[in-house]
């Protein structure tokens, strides 16, 4: 459908959007679509902790971190989930 005449259309999932209009974490779906990739192909990649950006698991639910989305988008550097065995534990 197109725009009416002063309406502007967004990219539901733009940078600018997001930040405009996501909470604090967002759907694996919703995150995956943002980087182009399939629902399914998302989850594969949450599966395997190669996820482009950072994932919280609360049980079996993963959501995505909304600000480390951003930075993924704007800045093309990954943050991953996966911790070396060297790393320090956060405290």
């Amino acid at each position: 459908m197109p725009c009416e005449k002063g309406e502007t259309h967004h990219d539901p999932f733009s940078p600018e959007h997001i930040r405009s209009t996501w909470s604090g974490t967002a759907s694996v779906e919703d995150a995956a679509r943002a980087f182009g990739m399939s629902r399914s192909k998302g989850y594969d990649l949450v599966r395997r902790g190669e996820f482009p950006c950072r994932v919280l698991t609360i049980g079996r639910t993963a959501r995505v971190v909304t600000s480390s989305l951003l930075r993924v988008l704007e800045g093309g550097e990954p943050e991953y989930n996966r911790m070396s065995t060297t790393d320090p534990i956060p405290t």
